[in-house]
């Protein structure tokens, strides 16, 4: 049984040519992080732009990764979530939702219902669209804590602030998502 291979070697591996290992890494990481800079920006192309920049920065060495001060991962997140706030303050824009197929939405079972089906896409929908209303840094806590399962400490190192203000971020981030969807709540149950 061989053990996997590190994102270190890999990156090791691609800096010195390996087009493999750049693919390897590439598959492991840009699932994660096109979800996170598409619920962070609401934009599927901009999202997709951030990702092709994380990755083409990694590559070229423009954004350096030093595997002694965090993973691999937090880093890509960081410089998605840099990235992003980069783009917000160019373009000073609105946030836009795209309500195109990305294509890595989880396919339904077809055994559920069609009902079903459709609540949970309307459901997802208008998380979405509350998320896209709350505030970057409440925005930003939020998907990296439930969607990406990161710690507090590790959010803290990704959004370079402390884990005080991680806390209070997410506190408030849930509490503003939570006033968003009762509304959303009160009207999908009278339905």
């Amino acid at each position: 049984m061989t053990t996997p291979t590190t994102d270190t070697d890999l990156l090791r591996q691609t800096r010195s040519g390996a087009a493999d290992a750049f693919a390897a890494l590439y598959r492991r990481h840009q699932g994660p992080l096109y979800r996170f800079a598409l619920l962070r920006c609401g934009s599927a192309d901009t999202a997709a732009d951030v990702v092709q920049e994380t990755f083409m920065g990694l590559l070229t060495d423009r954004f350096r990764f030093d595997p002694l001060r965090g993973q691999l991962q937090h880093f890509l997140f960081g410089v998605a979530r840099n990235l992003i706030l980069k783009n917000e303050t160019a373009h000073q824009r609105h946030v836009v939702l795209d309500g195109g197929d990305d294509g890595d939405d989880e396919l339904p079972d077809d055994a559920a219902c069609p009902l079903a089906r459709l609540l949970d896409n309307e459901t997802a929908e208008e998380v979405r669209r509350a998320l896209a209303l709350l505030a970057p840094h409440y925005r930003d806590a939020v998907i990296l804590y439930e969607m990406h399962d990161l710690s507090y400490a590790e959010i803290a190192d990704i959004c370079q602030v402390d884990i005080g203000t991680v806390r209070s971020r997410l506190s408030r981030g849930r509490a503003a998502l939570a006033k968003r969807l009762a509304g959303w709540r009160a009207t999908a149950g009278a339905a």
